[in-house]
């Protein structure tokens, strides 16, 4: 009988390829025993991140944050964190034809000149941890952005995009954080209708090219389209999708679902109302059987729940409003059944009262799962804006919202079960400033709404918000950045989940091995 022995040397070196830090402990004595696992958090040595292209208006002004929070690092001692340009917009939202890429007018093949963007300059480079970089842009003709971190700027990285445009079809204050590639998105909220420009954009960070499908769905289900299947993203490159063009269907709430077939992409919609402006729409939180949708600015004078159940069973939920002192059920609205494959919304009006709050839905039977977005509109009649607000999973660790100004940022915390501890850092500013951090208690049941969130000392510049669970029950967290801009109430509503700055690893105490004849 020959003996040979598996090491675990490759599942290590694999993990470290993840973490940058692995450990395998000797066998005890040389008696062979099972192995066993500790799970241990351990920082990412690698970050990815996604920033659709700003805006097809000429009067776009936008801001790049780049942000990671200290306090963490892996194996490497040096690292370096860069936003830069995708290599083309491979269609043109003005007009859904494909957008030439070179001054001959000759449309570029699939994967042609993929390693461009390696060598483009950077619009956006971090260099330590712990205190922002930015960068501006203007017009149109801004890109799309891939980028990645390594080293001690990986666990956490933050990149946020922030556009103001102050006149025409795509007015707004239009804020999104920049988004990790992934295979699976859903979209509650978006719509096809008359007044509604919506588009979902495609980012594919990588090498080869990504094939994706959209899947729309209304009140009645699944909206008649084969346009929104096989949609090829050329590799580093951006597609932007005009969803009334993916079916004939007029639906004014509609719900989408973005899938790979083959490799991965960011995406995002952006909303473009012809009446109340425009905002980013991000991805809902994974379906569940409960949601929490944090953050409705104290004046809202509309707010619109639209939540679809993708799973085989109907959901009914219990809808209740967290705010200040507790939780109480919307008058009229206190559930809301959803059908399978159908998506459901609710007017709520102004349900907050003239105070802030969090929208938090619990199902009353069942654990069919959902995904939710909040449509949130403040002002009234010529000086309207909307932001959305979607479900959100809870902080975790540690979240940051990496663009903010000394006036006009809100910081929402919302403990739907028990009371919770949170830590709060600001960061230093971009051109300077030193960190300060503040404590909070939120209430069991409550939203704390903290309208002046710490600022760094001698603040030059933007500066970071970092929230840090410290005890308690589960905390969900958003941001809200309010820029007025003559008498109409711009703001925009990033969530807070967890940054995904540590990853869970098994600690190896003894090698595998196994016996052949």
């Amino acid at each position: 009988m020959n003996r040979s022995t598996l090491s675990l040397l490759a599942v290590t070196t694999a993990l470290a390829a993840v973490t940058g830090f692995a450990v395998v402990s000797a066998p005890d004595g040389g008696t062979e025993k099972a192995a066993t696992a500790k799970p241990a958090r351990l920082p990412v040595e690698r970050s990815s991140l996604l920033c659709p292209a700003p805006s097809t208006s000429d009067l776009a002004e936008t801001t790049y944050t780049s942000f990671t929070p200290p306090g963490r690092s892996g194996a490497a001692k040096t690292g370096s964190a860069e936003l830069v340009p995708t290599d083309a917009t491979l269609l043109d939202p003005d007009d859904g034809k494909g957008k030439k890429d070179d001054k001959k007018g000759e449309q570029k093949k699939d994967g042609e000149d993929a390693g461009k963007a390696r060598e483009s300059k950077p619009v956006v480079s971090l260099k330590e941890p712990g205190k922002p970089a930015t960068a501006e842009a203007s017009g149109a003709e801004s890109p799309a952005l891939v980028g990645a971190a390594d080293g001690p700027l990986a666990p956490g990285w933050t990149a946020q995009q922030t556009t103001k445009v102050t006149a025409g079809s795509a007015r707004g204050l239009l804020g999104v954080s920049c988004t990790a590639p992934d295979t699976d998105f859903w979209f509650p909220g978006a719509s096809t209708g008359a007044s509604r420009q919506d588009y979902v954009h495609l980012t594919n960070p990588d090498d080869t090219a990504a094939v994706a499908d959209i899947e729309l769905y209304g009140k009645d289900g699944a909206l008649k389209s084969e346009a929104g299947e096989g949609i090829t993203v050329p590799a580093r490159s951006t597609v932007p999708v005009l969803l009334s063009t993916l079916t004939a269907d007029r639906a004014e709430n509609v719900t989408v679902h973005v899938t790979t077939r083959s490799g991965r992409v960011g995406a995002v919609v952006q909303a473009m109302d012809g009446k109340l402006g425009s905002d980013w729409l991000a991805s809902s939180a994974d379906p569940s059987s409960t949601a929490v949708l944090p953050g409705i600015p104290a004046d809202a004078t509309s707010v619109r729940l639209v939540v679809f159940a993708p799973g085989d069973d109907d959901a009914d939920l219990k809808v209740r409003l967290a705010g200040p002192s507790g939780s109480l059920a919307p008058a009229g609205s206190e559930t809301l059944h959803v059908k399978s494959g159908m998506t459901s919304s609710v007017d709520l009006q102004d349900v907050t009262k003239g105070e802030p709050g969090s929208l938090l839905l619990t199902p009353t039977q069942g654990t069919a799962p959902v995904v939710a977005a909040l449509r949130v509109v403040r002002g009234k009649d010529a000086s309207q804006e909307v932001a959305y607000i979607p479900a959100t999973a809870p902080v975790g660790e540690r979240a940051t919202a990496a663009d903010n100004r000394a006036e006009g940022s809100i910081l929402s915390l919302t403990a739907p079960g028990a009371a919770a501890k949170v830590k709060v850092t600001a960061s230093a500013g971009s051109e300077g400033g030193e960190p300060v951090v503040e404590t909070y208690t939120v209430k069991a049941g409550t939203t704390l709404a903290v309208k002046k969130p710490p600022i760094p000392a001698r603040l030059k510049g933007s500066y970071a918000l970092t929230v840090e669970p410290q005890s308690g029950g589960p905390v969900h967290a958003s941001r809200a950045l309010e820029l007025p801009e003559d008498g109409i109430p711009m703001f925009t509503v990033q969530t807070l989940p967890d940054d995904r700055g540590t990853v869970s690893v098994p600690e190896a105490e003894q090698d595998l091995s196994v016996l052949d004849d």
